[in-house]
């Protein structure tokens, strides 16, 4: 073998810096497209979590609307605010634009259930459900304080309510007590910087 046959048979440096550069680029894209993969599979986690949360949220708080105890007369109604007129009082329903309690019929498994006085308020970052037992109840005003609850939402930023009477009327955050009866009930909803669809739902009559 000549000198010249020898010198042939390696790699020049400029070669192998051209190998070592794309080699990295190679590795770098590697990388960034695992980050990439693994951040949206993240963020497809956290989308599907909060689509399944506020399916279900949604779903428990219609059906507990549209199974509202509706009096058997206008008088037998709740009331709130005393001689002031600022709260729901027909239809089963009472509450301003921070807070919604009304009475319903409600089944916790297949063997317990029953008529509950239920309060859906703003408590912290909290967006809280809780329930009294309808036949325990003593006294005009409910005592939330000891009353067993439930999260809803974490993370909530905002919260309202706010009722109509008539088809085309307009939306309020109280209802006077001559107004007749609520027919619909409107939450908005933002937890963790989103704002939720909004929920309109009907009370019976």
């Amino acid at each position: 073998m000549t000198r010249s046959d020898h010198a042939q048979c390696g790699f020049t440096l400029v070669e192998v810096m051209v190998s070592i550069t794309v080699l990295s680029m190679i590795l770098l894209a590697t990388v960034s497209a695992l980050r990439t993969f693994g951040n949206t599979q993240t963020s497809l986690q956290s989308m599907t979590h909060r689509v399944d949360e506020v399916r279900s949220v949604s779903g428990f708080l219609r059906g507990a609307i549209e199974s509202t105890v509706v009096p058997q007369a206008r008088t037998g109604g709740l009331s709130l605010g005393g001689s002031g007129g600022r709260g729901v009082q027909r239809g089963g329903l009472l509450g301003n634009g921070e807070s919604l309690q009304w009475k319903s019929i409600l089944m916790f498994g297949e063997s317990y259930g029953g008529s509950f006085l239920l309060r859906v308020a703003r408590e912290d970052n909290l967006l809280m459900l809780r329930w009294l037992d309808a036949r325990t109840l003593d006294g005009p005003e409910p005592d939330w304080g000891g009353a067993q609850g439930w999260p809803l939402v974490e993370g909530l930023q905002e919260f309202s309510v706010a009722y109509r009477g008539e088809p085309g009327g307009g939306w309020v955050d109280y209802w006077a007590e001559d107004d007749g009866a609520v027919r619909w009930v409107r939450m908005s909803i933002k937890s963790k910087n989103r704002f939720w669809p909004e929920l309109i739902m009907q009370v019976p009559q």
